[in-house]
């Protein structure tokens, strides 16, 4: 009997226990959070200042927000993005924890009101950037990308041209075609001119047939400099972040001049400013002729930069940028071209992609020109 009585209330608390776990237990759902409006609304000509924030309203309380650019603040159904924001195009993405917003926007480049902008020259902001690439199209020397700052300066709207380079060989008869010393050329300097004539019709086209030397002594007469490695690709990327080319990721024909489709399709130099220019107002930072740096070419020199804190205005090589001007003619070390040319593939154009050169160009070369820069300061 008692056995019976054991087998009934251990049926009796089966039965129970099974009908309190199928009870239905209500469980209260996430409600999603909706994004209902930006302030100042986004649009990619839509024009904020570099010190701007920018406002979002949710309709609900959003969490884990992460924005890829700026400093977040949330504030119950509001979320503050702050700057200071680099001047030119800006992208930003905002998450939270069910949805997700791209912002687009075009940060003004401030100039401050005791600035005069000299004459052809655009003013490239300080700030921070991304130099380098981690692309699997970049080449070891371009790795690791690294962060790095850079002061503000200005830099030629173009390449030097034909045109302009004629009036500094009129003035300076060192430097004319058949009297420049050997050693700061391999010969085929200035190949193409007839004495001190620039072709028939190409005074608007870059110059070429440039070595280092003759870039530089140019850039001392004009009381300018070569630009470092660093503030040329500062100014290349136009304020664009990770990008392959001066006006994003991809490059047509219509963007640059460069070689598409074999030599026999090649178009030579172009007109400067033929392209359009970069969100800083540069024209050609891609294609149309190599431009020269005033560094010393060094594979690991982004290797050697620290990630904390940033490199300021890094600069390659033992001596400063000051002594290689006041000394350029003591330089034998390679030196370093940027930005591709016309008799050269898209991806030899990227913004990131190194080249090294003797500075003397001990190569026929119909594609190497330079550009100027000038520091706020002078």
């Amino acid at each position: 009997m008692f056995r019976i009585l054991f087998i009934l209330i251990a049926g009796f608390l089966v039965v129970y226990t099974t009908s309190c776990g199928d009870e239905e237990v209500e469980v209260e759902k996430e409600v999603p959070v909706n994004l209902t409006s930006v302030i100042p609304p986004p649009g990619e000509s839509n024009e904020i200042k570099p010190n701007a924030t920018i406002t979002l309203s949710f309709d609900g309380v959003p969490t884990d927000v992460i924005s890829t650019v700026g400093k977040v603040t949330v504030s119950g159904k509001t979320v503050l993005i702050d700057g200071p924001f680099t001047p030119g195009p800006l992208e930003i993405t905002v998450t939270w924890a069910n949805g997700t917003q791209k912002l687009d926007y075009i940060v003004n480049v401030s100039v401050p009101e005791n600035i005069s902008i000299p004459e052809g020259m655009v003013l490239i902001p300080a700030g921070e950037f991304q130099m380098g690439s981690n692309d699997p199209e970049a080449g070891p020397d371009e790795q690791p990308g690294r962060t790095v700052y850079v002061d503000a300066f200005y830099m030629d709207e173009t390449e030097v041209t034909n045109a302009e380079y004629q009036k500094f060989v009129l003035e300076n008869p060192n430097w004319q075609k058949g009297k420049l010393h050997i050693r700061f050329h391999n010969g085929v300097y200035l190949n193409h001119w007839d004495g001190n004539n620039y072709p028939n019709g190409k005074g608007d086209h870059p110059v070429t047939y440039i070595s280092w030397y003759a870039a530089v002594a140019y850039a001392k007469w004009a009381d300018k400099r070569l630009p470092t490695e660093v503030e040329w690709e500062r100014a290349a990327r136009g304020g664009l972040v990770g990008k392959k080319y001066p006006h994003g990721n991809t490059l047509t024909l219509k963007d640059a001049n460069y070689l598409e489709g074999g030599f026999d399709k090649a178009l030579g130099t172009t007109p400067v400013g033929t392209y359009p220019a970069n969100a800083y107002g540069l024209y050609d930072m891609a294609g149309n002729v190599l431009e020269w740096c005033l560094d010393k070419y060094d594979a690991q020199f982004y290797a050697s930069l620290p990630d904390n804190p940033v490199a300021e205005n890094p600069f390659s090589g033992k001596n400063s940028v000051e002594w290689v001007m006041n000394n350029f003619q003591d330089v034998f070390s390679p030196r370093v071209w940027r930005g591709g040319s016309w008799r050269n593939p898209a991806r030899l154009a990227r913004v990131s992609h190194r080249w090294k050169m003797a500075p003397s160009l001990p190569i026929t070369a119909g594609f190497s020109g330079f550009r100027c820069v000038k520091d706020l300061s002078r």
